[in-house]
């Protein structure tokens, strides 16, 4: 595994699309208990180098339940973003993750976690890569779907501030979903 880490964090592979350089950001054990899959690094955790080490990262340690220390654990937790590079600024945020991470290196990662129970696919990118067509029409469906994917995967929205709106909408989430993912994820670190 250890071998593999250093391979992805020296990866070059998209450097021309890349307008802050490469600095593949993942964290990973043998031991991992949960896999979080997110979109790509944003500028923040670009320069830190640490995995949702933001407002993001914030909300979905409090959406989990759990405190920086357990999620930094990499024997319970691994954080394989689509994207490990941070894609560079769109129109109305972040541009998507660079295409090239997912097929290079997520099989390579998931063959070496042979614990794995749970995996988190947060946001569009992950849901439509890993769920392969069973998504629903729209993300809110998928997520409000949520126990037609356990108990493999838990689909979530991104915990960015960006997407108040969308958990003001949907209170349901909060109230409904959130209190058994914590649950579910206390169970299994």
């Amino acid at each position: 595994m250890e071998s593999l880490l250093t391979e992805i964090r020296n990866c070059t592979v998209c450097t021309e699309y890349l307008p802050l350089g490469p600095r593949p950001v993942v964290a990973a054990s043998a031991k991992s208990k949960i896999l979080i899959i997110g979109q790509a690094p944003g500028t923040k955790v670009h320069q830190s180098g640490i995995p949702w080490d933001d407002a993001s990262g914030k909300r979905l340690r409090e959406w989990m339940g759990i405190t920086p220390e357990v999620f930094y654990d990499t024997s319970r937790i691994a954080i394989v973003p689509m994207g490990f590079c941070y894609p560079g600024k769109g129109k109305s945020g972040d541009l998507p993750p660079r295409p090239e991470c997912a097929p290079l290196w997520h099989k390579l990662l998931l063959d070496s976690m042979p614990e794995l129970e749970l995996t988190l696919l947060i946001g569009q990118y992950a849901q439509a890569y890993y769920l392969k067509g069973q998504t629903k029409a729209t993300l809110t469906e998928t997520v409000r779907a949520f126990k037609d994917y356990l108990p493999k995967y838990l689909p979530l929205p991104h915990p960015s501030p960006r997407n108040n709106i969308w958990l003001k909408k949907n209170a349901w989430f909060e109230k409904d979903l959130i209190p058994q993912f914590s649950k579910l994820v206390s169970q299994l670190i």
